[in-house]
């Protein structure tokens, strides 16, 4: 039997495969170099921005700033996007300036992460805090929905005479791709905010996936959340497996953002002409791969071309558990079935903290089979309703021995900065 060795991404290091299979399809982006300058070109992307004016007539020196940032779970170069951003904007006192988390609903940052994440200098100058989606005193009115329901975002936010958020652009598993107004909701929203926006009608919506932005709901409602009140300046990157800075998206948010995703298109998105009952997928590694809530995304990823009945094997370390935050975990373990999640969502009167996550995770596992090889306890894994898989190895070789031994196997060795997708038959043909 001839065999082929991997390599899936894997917490802060990587996982060695060597799989007993010779019909193996690599499904990774297109690599790109790191830009060769990375703070020249940051220079001249702020200084000749899309749609907007130059980042230093933005912002005056007597104004309040707020500058957003995604928090611990995103690969983001903050440490060397900050400094570069201060730099430009040397004639703002520190005293102005506060850098918000933009947690959504997930756990506060340790004052030891937010360091590591923003650089110590940054952190020693300039006020920085969490985003706290559930302390109403932190929280002030930023406006109303469309259907008339209140949106409270970070009262540091809110009270900014300017507004500045940070992102990098990938495809998203609900929102087409990640960056833009993503930035801002659900990043510094209450959770009422976030519940409703995460409501099991628009999760489940087929337009509500990977790469789409026309017509996606989800986005719809980012878009629309996210502009209640004035983004002034918006900084998006996108980046290579090796955290390397592949572009600048600066300015207006919704035309840099629709730069950027029309330049990730191209480098992130990958045709296959028919599903397979195997696919292997990693989370991407730290930071993305820190807990199961997270890894639902590289699971989501493998969904887009495995074969009905088939098996998605998701290699996440998950040091940081399920994790703590919200009842993610609490609702996995009460429900037997995935089709018992799904009643229970589809029966709520109004949506419950972390349902979209489980409700994702869910209409998958009503498709197909999910292994999990990670640091969680096997028990709790399997009261998550997937299967532990110590050894990733002999698990495909005893998958291949029911399904066949040439059958074809699709890896994702960097999960979801990959986004496989079933080429229609017209398209192939």
């Amino acid at each position: 039997m001839s065999r082929r060795r991997v390599t899936l991404q894997y917490g802060k290091g990587e996982l060695e495969l060597l799989l007993p299979s010779s019909n193996l399809t690599i499904l990774e982006p297109r690599f790109l170099p790191g830009l060769p300058d990375e703070a020249a070109a940051f220079r001249e992307a702020v200084r000749a921005p899309i749609g907007s004016r130059p980042l230093r007539e933005v912002v005056q020196s007597h104004e309040r700033l707020v500058v957003v940032i995604p928090d611990h779970t995103r690969p983001l170069p903050r440490e060397r996007l900050l400094p570069w951003l201060f730099e430009e904007l040397s004639h703002v006192p520190a005293e102005n300036v506060v850098i918000v988390n933009g947690t959504g609903s997930h756990r506060a940052n340790t004052p030891a992460e937010l360091e590591q994440m923003v650089g110590t200098a940054v952190a020693r100058r300039y006020r920085l805090v969490n985003h706290d989606s559930r302390d109403p005193d932190t929280l002030a009115r930023a406006g109303t929905t469309r259907d008339g329901r209140p949106v409270y975002f970070n009262r540091d936010y809110v009270e900014a005479d300017r507004r500045i958020v940070l992102g990098f652009i990938e495809p998203h598993f609900m929102a087409g791709f990640s960056g833009g107004y993503k930035g801002v909701f659900p990043a510094v929203a209450d959770l009422d905010s976030i519940k409703h926006y995460h409501r099991a009608q628009i999760i489940g919506d087929p337009r509500s996936t990977w790469g789409v932005l026309e017509g996606n709901p989800t986005l719809e409602q980012v878009r629309a959340n996210g502009a209640l009140l004035p983004v002034d300046f918006l900084l998006n990157v996108t980046q290579n497996r090796r955290r390397e800075i592949t572009g600048f998206f600066c300015g207006e948010p919704l035309a840099a953002h629709a730069a950027g995703c029309a330049f990730a298109r191209e480098t992130a998105m990958v045709a296959c002409e028919q599903p397979f009952p195997i696919v292997l997928t990693s989370n991407s590694g730290f930071p993305l791969d820190q807990n199961l809530y997270q890894a639902v995304k590289g699971m989501s990823a493998a969904a887009q071309i495995v074969a009905d009945g088939g098996l998605i094997l998701a290699a996440a370390e998950c040091a940081d558990g399920f994790p703590d935050h919200g009842s993610f975990k609490r609702f996995l373990f009460s429900h037997a079935s995935s089709r018992a999640l799904l009643d229970t969502i589809e029966a709520a009167a109004e949506p419950m903290e972390d349902q979209w996550q489980v409700q994702l995770l869910a209409l998958m596992l009503e498709r197909a089979r999910i292994g999990l090889h990670s640091r969680l306890e096997p028990g709790d894994v399997r009261r998550a309703l997937l299967e532990p898989v110590a050894d990733i190895q002999a698990r495909v070789t005893a998958e291949l021995a029911r399904v066949g031994g040439d059958a074809p196997i699709a890896v994702l060795p960097e999960g979801p900065m990959t986004i496989p997708y079933l080429r229609p038959r017209s398209e192939a043909s």
